[in-house]
């Protein structure tokens, strides 16, 4: 079935929530193809979208990887198949339905219109989240505050990890240089994004913590950010960024 938009769901133990995810994409009016980048997951994640596969077929897609190689890694390895698989629109979305796939079809119509790269943002109208204690809502938002004053670009939600990239963005990003792994990898990717002269724009939505699974927020990967954040804008001070060669945006395909 032709689509022109792919969405990328990275997975490491997430069975309870697989399917559900999956079927919720598909039940979309726009039709949209996803890649599951499962890290071998010891659960059977993998099994239920191999099982899966059969029912949407040429649709639903599947990379397994060996053990937990990282969030970063799992979506640089899902833009490449992507780009090669030649989608105009590219998604990063969890599994956990934190991230409502409602909204992909309007990061893809922010996309249509004018953005390079939309973001689903907690933070651009208030504070959207729901179920979330107040000591991570706090961390979180501050968060986006911290990278504002090192970094200096103009994101009320630096950490968003959901995501819609035109693919000229991926093809003049160098994805190769890309290099961190959790939260940092998501500010870096926008950090990278504006300095190569793309339009980053910021969509609203509602933030629903995960009800089933377990979360994979660490301190280890929340220092990753908070360092990476001094080490991102040092290194951009040494470094060119090629200006993107603009190509023409994808017409909507019928539905």
């Amino acid at each position: 079935m032709l689509a022109d938009s792919l969405v990328l769901i990275p997975t490491y133990n997430e069975k309870e929530n697989i399917e559900k995810i999956i079927r919720k994409v598909f039940s979309l009016a726009h039709v949209f193809h996803i890649l599951i980048i499962d890290d071998g997951s010891p659960d059977g994640t993998g099994d239920i979208v191999r099982h899966l596969q059969g029912e949407f077929a040429g649709k639903l897609y599947l990379e397994e990887r060996a053990g937990k190689q990282g969030l970063g890694t799992a979506y640089i390895y899902g833009f490449k198949w992507g780009l090669q698989h030649e989608y105009d629109f590219i998604f990063e979305m969890d599994a956990d339905f934190s991230h409502n796939p409602e909204d992909l079809i309007r990061l893809r119509e922010a996309c249509l219109e004018d953005a390079d790269v939309a973001i689903g943002s907690r933070y651009i109208k208030g504070v959207n989240v729901v179920n979330w204690p107040m000591s991570r809502v706090l961390m979180s938002y501050f968060a986006s505050v911290y990278v504002r004053f090192i970094t200096g670009i103009p994101i009320q939600d630096a950490t968003a990890g959901f995501k819609c990239y035109r693919r000229i963005v991926l093809e003049t990003i160098e994805l190769n240089k890309i290099k961190f792994v959790g939260y940092a990898f998501q500010i870096e990717m926008k950090f990278t994004a504006l300095k190569h002269g793309f339009r980053v724009v910021e969509v609203p939505i509602i933030f629903t913590d995960r009800t089933e699974g377990t979360s994979k927020m660490s301190t280890k990967i929340f220092r990753e950010a908070f360092l990476g954040v001094i080490q991102l804008t040092i290194n951009s001070w040494f470094r060119k960024y090629a200006k993107p060669t603009e190509s023409p945006k994808p017409e909507k395909l019928s539905q």
